[in-house]
């Protein structure tokens, strides 16, 4: 009996003692429920929808080979024509002609403007009789001459004549376009005829081929400049593949979701500018024209048909050698992916990284919510005290208020101003004396490992805005357009209670290579 009385006395000290011991835990160590309470939220209203402007700005360079193709095929390779008889005292029933082909054409590229050469190969021909008032003579020189010399004068009157001269020559033309704001073309065209020196001898009289042939040349290439000019001043072409392109432009493109579970995302494309370089730039091989749009886009979670009204007009800026794509686009990013993606990066994570610090903290799971113009980040920890023999430890939810900075060097979420919530102040109190101590330590260390890596966003976002450029990379007949993508960062951040806004910017390079034009 004394014995069993012992065991029951001993058990209810080891009751009392446990019982006592639970309770100063209790007390001055307090559990998750005590800890892992979140500070209250304030809800933010809706972020509203924002478009952000983009531009892309390319040089298109046509080959100079490809004017001069166009241009011989187009370019007529005959000219005739017909001279008033300069000799009719002399002449009769004359018929002065002339017949010039061309060569091939050269063209040739200057800095002040377009070089199109040819050279010119034909002949002059004259035809007729001696003019009665040349046969009047002949009565006067039989007398003076004699009866056997003014026959043969006599039978110039009768006998038709047939002479030939060569033609040789060149045309050069000088073309300098400029861009009209009604989408048309200017050609500026300038044409100059030089023939080189000949001479014909009709009865006697010696004509100069270059002063007979070169006024009609003249009016000949100036009838055909004329014409040339005024077909290319109101040709629509430009501005009919401006409009075909414009439309091909004003449409939603298609991004993917935004992470797992997201809705499938869409880049909207409203082109509202259009500009162009008004002077062509040229050089030895290419006349390169600058021409681009500017866009509004967004991101957003349907597809949409954008309303895009054609411009009337052209807005000019600077000539540029190399052409630019600077695209802007809003990312909503729901909490629930930030969440997910925040804590693969601190899950595991143990700071501060100072071993001999008395208290060591490990991250196992964290989240983040919004609260007016502040983050209140949320870290499940696993922490125990180094100093004292017993080591004590527990697990406990921090919470820590930060305004949120993006830094857009290395393209993380920041958290400054930081402050611990009151909720988390009891945490401290799980590791003694040791731990309130170390809490300014610590306060650091979870400033300082208080970011999002948002570069996996970006990432996602150039993959998604390369897809889409993509689309605008033609391989025609004759024509090639190159686009790429140099680089993408994030400049900006707003947010609401649900999502995080990110501003993103792409930026590049495009151009257009034009070897063969249409058939004219």
């Amino acid at each position: 009996m004394v014995h069993a009385r012992k065991i029951i006395i001993g058990g209810l000290v080891v009751a009392a003692f446990f019982g006592a011991t639970l309770w100063a835990l209790d007390a001055f160590f307090p559990g998750e429920k005590a800890t892992d309470k979140r500070p209250a939220l304030a809800a933010l209203p809706p972020l509203p929808p924002v478009t952000r402007t983009s531009s892309v700005v390319a040089p298109v360079a046509v080959a100079l080979t490809a004017i001069r193709d166009t241009m011989d095929a187009a370019a007529p390779r005959n000219l005739t024509g017909k001279r008033d008889n300069p000799l009719s005292d002399v002449l009769s029933k004359a018929d002065i002609g002339w017949t010039i082909a061309r060569g091939p054409l050269g063209v040739a590229g200057r800095p002040e403007a377009l070089a199109i050469t040819t050279q010119l190969n034909g002949s002059l021909r004259a035809t007729g009789q001696i003019a009665t008032q040349a046969g009047n003579l002949t009565g006067a020189l039989t007398g003076i001459l004699g009866q056997e010399l003014g026959r043969g004068v006599a039978n110039l009157t009768t006998r038709v004549l047939d002479q030939r001269a060569d033609i040789r020559g060149n045309v050069t033309v000088l073309v300098r376009p400029a861009l009209q704001p009604n989408w048309r073309i200017e050609p500026n065209l300038t044409g100059q005829v030089a023939i080189a020196e000949s001479g014909m001898t009709i009865a006697g009289i010696k004509l100069n081929v270059s002063n007979e042939v070169k006024p009609l040349l003249d009016r000949a290439v100036n009838e055909q400049m004329a014409a040339l000019q005024n077909q290319l001043r109101n040709d629509p072409t430009l501005e009919q593949t401006a409009r075909r392109e414009w439309a091909r432009m004003c449409r939603s493109i298609p991004l993917g979701a935004a992470g797992p579970g997201a809705p499938n995302l869409w880049l909207e494309l409203r082109p509202t500018r259009a500009l162009a370089a008004a002077q062509p730039r040229i050089d030895p091989n290419w006349v390169i024209l600058t021409v681009g749009v500017q866009a509004e886009t967004r991101v957003v979670p349907s597809e949409t048909k954008p309303d895009c009204p054609f411009p009337a007009r052209l807005e000019f800026v600077p000539q540029m050698d190399q052409g630019r794509i600077a695209i802007a686009v809003p990312i909503d990013v729901p909490f629930t992916e930030l969440n997910r993606i925040l804590e693969a990066q601190l899950k595991g994570k143990a700071f501060p990284d100072d071993k001999s610090a008395p208290v060591e903290v490990t991250v196992q799971r964290a989240n983040v919510a919004a609260s007016g113009d502040r983050l209140l980040m949320s870290l499940r920890v696993k922490a125990h005290e180094k100093k004292s023999w017993f080591g004590f430890g527990a697990e406990a939810t921090v919470h820590i208020w930060g305004k949120p900075v993006l830094d857009r060097a290395q393209q993380i979420l920041r958290l400054t101003e930081i402050e611990l919530a009151v909720e988390s102040e009891a945490a401290f109190g799980l590791l003694g004396a040791a731990a309130q101590a170390a809490k300014p330590q610590l306060q650091a260390a979870l400033a300082e490992n208080a970011v999002a890596d948002l570069k996996p966003f970006a990432a996602s976002a150039l993959k998604s805005i390369e897809a889409a450029i993509a689309e605008f990379q033609k391989q025609g007949d004759g024509v090639r357009a190159e686009t790429a993508l140099t680089g993408l960062r994030l400049v900006g951040i707003e947010f609401d209670s649900s999502t995080l806004r990110v501003i993103a910017e792409a930026e590049g390079t495009a151009r257009a290579l034009v070897t063969k034009l249409a058939a004219p």
